[in-house]
């Protein structure tokens, strides 16, 4: 497999590969201060620096085993990550320099999404008592908060707007996987995509309406890899959909918040097709 880390530029309406690999790496998230992106592969973190781009690795000590659902705090100087060392998928944070993680959820599965913009909290996925839930805890860890899930659906891919007013996600509690919004104390919950497509991750604009979200074909179950897939954008104020990017992927594409901080570019992985 080659990797391809791109940016796509929203004014020209174009994708520019940043770096090329020929092995895994996923889910790219952008620094507050745009300088790097951070990704991850063959179970461990990295940095990826836009001025000249290589892998640089993430001393991340006993947060072995990470999967795709990493971030960075709003102030650039924590890192979050979620990893199976501990057996099942469990959420850390650990100094954006590296080191010793700080484990952050203690029951598991969690699966870690978005840093509120304030900084004080974390959402998630998690499954607790067999059922998928969305949920919020404190930035350094402490109670757990259910804020919508358990109708035996599937919830998955929260992520904050850049007010911290709503938490996005996509489930199954439509019929389909479809986005939705709520707002973190639980109210106002809204479905706000209804058609065909099987669509997963949103990720909200940090300076507009929109939402960015990965998009497959209708009847696609879960979130595979290695797929035909279409990146999509979600204007909230006019409810216009429009299709930014064919590609080969899937799961590792935009899996995490991947927005340059001031709304101008995104981040996403494409990967090379069977020959």
């Amino acid at each position: 497999m080659t990797s391809y880390l791109e940016i796509f530029d929203i004014e020209r309406g174009e994708a520019e590969t940043l770096l090329t690999v020929p092995e895994l790496i996923e889910a790219p998230n952008w620094a507050p201060d745009g300088s790097y992106l951070l990704v991850n592969g063959n179970g461990g973190l990295f940095r990826v620096p836009l001025e000249v781009p290589a892998l640089e690795p993430v001393e991340t000590g006993m947060a072995t085993k990470l999967n795709n659902d990493h971030g960075i705090s709003p102030d650039g100087a924590t890192y979050v990550v979620s990893s199976h060392a501990p057996g099942k998928s469990c959420i850390f944070t650990l100094p954006a320099t590296g080191g010793e993680p700080t484990r952050i959820t203690e029951a598991m599965p969690s699966w870690w999404h978005g840093w509120s913009p304030d900084g004080a909290s974390h959402t998630y996925t998690a499954v607790r008592d067999e059922l998928f839930w969305i949920c919020t805890c404190p930035a350094a860890g402490g109670k757990e908060v259910r804020v919508t899930g358990g109708t035996g659906d599937h919830y998955d891919g929260p992520d904050y707007t850049a007010d911290g007013a709503y938490i996005w996600f996509n489930s199954t509690r439509g019929g389909t996987m479809d986005l939705w919004r709520v707002r973190p104390d639980g109210t106002d919950l809204e479905q706000m995509t209804r058609d065909a497509r099987v669509n997963w991750f949103p990720h909200p604009r940090p300076t507009g309406p929109e939402v960015l979200y990965l998009s497959y074909e209708e009847g696609v179950d879960g979130h595979p890899r290695d797929h035909e897939v279409e990146l999509r954008m979600l204007d909230t104020a006019t409810g216009e959909t429009r299709v930014l990017v064919q590609l080969f992927g899937g799961q590792g594409s935009i899996n995490v918040p991947c927005w340059h901080p001031d709304g101008s570019r995104f981040a996403f992985m494409r990967y090379s097709r069977p020959e």
